[in-house]
């Protein structure tokens, strides 16, 4: 029998950016059981996208409008993508139809849903994703509306998908008196090295755009907000003695955030320090991760991070922040700091005198970490196994 599962809350694919995105690239793409049947919803803003559904990694996927509403955008678009794949199941008489929702947006509204789609015979499982309601993009309001809807999200699913033992032991002990069913299935990377050799001219042009040498920088990839810790990484960088450059692959939004960034570091004034946008061509962001000398990473928020395993699997040096997600995921395969003054300066500067035995080591040990925990042939098991189960 063929089990149909319902993915509910990425932005769709083919995936552009972004965890979720990515994640529902690879469960797709990479599908092993032939009892299985992916639907995708995919989000639009175009009201008169003439192509309402289509196939892709042989995934049924369907466009679900939504209007520009501001940070109630992701909660419009799930419920309605709720709505459209609960009608779907009931129109196409399909038995025991899995509704797996991705993040725990749509709480206050999460019950009525659920006891839908019980009454067709399906089950709703969650990721309940990160803290969101620990992120400092949001205003307090907004912060408690993500907190409430984590709790009711957790009450009422199914079963709860956490893609980090952080994560899950938190969903346990903060929620023991709902007894709730989790497991835990981390998150996937590409362990393949990239497609490009070292002087393809897509790797070499951007390199000679930006002023940039292989193996003399240092790379944070990861989303301009406040918890990824950019206000420290950037400050302690400036303070060390290296003579790398410290290139930084982001979104870039030119906001409060950034002002206030600028003041408080003043890094305009270190040509070191170079922002350089966006990169969405994967195989290019691949070569950039393996030509870099290493990766820093300040994430304080959230669970298994697609850019710190892509960053473990390509980049030989590895400085994290020091916090349980991170050490979870690397374990010896990365050297740790703290927010504390002079703390990472100190790391950079005695990871420019590691020498090549040393380098060597590292890279084994986080490659190594990544073959054996986060292939993305192992995830897609894991899912299979946890989406085939009978209820």
């Amino acid at each position: 029998m063929v089990r149909h599962v319902f993915i509910i809350g990425s932005k769709g694919i083919p995936a552009k950016y972004g965890g979720y995105e990515t994640f529902v690239e690879y469960l797709t793409k990479r599908k092993i059981s032939k009892n299985i049947q992916y639907h995708v919803s995919c989000k639009v803003i175009n009201k008169s996208s003439s192509k309402k559904r289509f196939n892709y990694n042989d995934a049924d996927c369907f466009n679900v409008y939504v209007p520009q509403i501001g940070s109630a955008q992701a909660i419009y678009y799930d419920i309605s993508a709720l709505v459209q794949s609960i009608k779907y199941a009931e129109i196409h008489n399909i038995k025991n139809p899995v509704f797996y929702i991705l993040a725990c947006r749509i709480g206050p509204f999460i019950s009525f849903i659920v006891n839908k789609i019980h009454s067709i015979g399906g089950v709703a499982y969650v990721n309940p994703d990160g803290h969101e309601w620990k992120r400092s993009k949001w205003s307090y309001p907004v912060r408690k509306y993500w907190k409430i809807s984590e709790r009711l999200m957790v009450k009422h699913a199914d079963l709860l998908i956490c893609d980090s033992k952080s994560i899950e032991e938190y969903i346990q002990s903060t929620y023991a008196s709902y007894m709730p069913k989790t497991t835990f299935i981390a998150y996937g990377a590409d362990i393949r090295s990239a497609r490009l050799d070292n002087n393809d001219p897509k790797i070499v042009n951007w390199f000679n755009h930006f002023g940039i040498n292989a193996k003399k920088y240092y790379l944070i990839v990861g989303r301009f907000v406040p918890e990824n810790n950019y206000e420290t990484m950037i400050r302690e960088f400036m303070k060390s003695s290296t003579r790398k450059d410290l290139v930084i692959i982001t979104d870039i939004k030119e906001n409060k955030f950034y002002r206030d960034l600028i003041l408080k570091t003043n890094f305009k004034k270190d040509n070191r320090i170079k922002f350089v946008g966006t990169v969405y061509d994967q195989e290019l962001l691949k070569k950039i991760r393996e030509l870099a000398y290493g990766y820093i990473h300040g994430h304080s928020v959230g669970g298994t991070n697609p850019s710190l395993l892509e960053a473990l699997s390509s980049t030989k040096i590895n400085l994290l922040y020091d916090v349980n997600f991170n050490r979870e995921v690397a374990g010896r395969g990365a050297m740790y700091w703290s927010t504390k003054n002079g703390d990472l300066s100190n790391l950079i500067n005695s990871s420019d005198a590691l020498n090549s035995d040393d380098i060597d080591k590292l890279d084994e040990l986080s490659t190594n970490r990544i073959v054996s925990c986060y292939s993305w042939n192992k995830i897609i098991k894991d899912y299979e196994s946890v989406l085939r189960m009978k209820k």
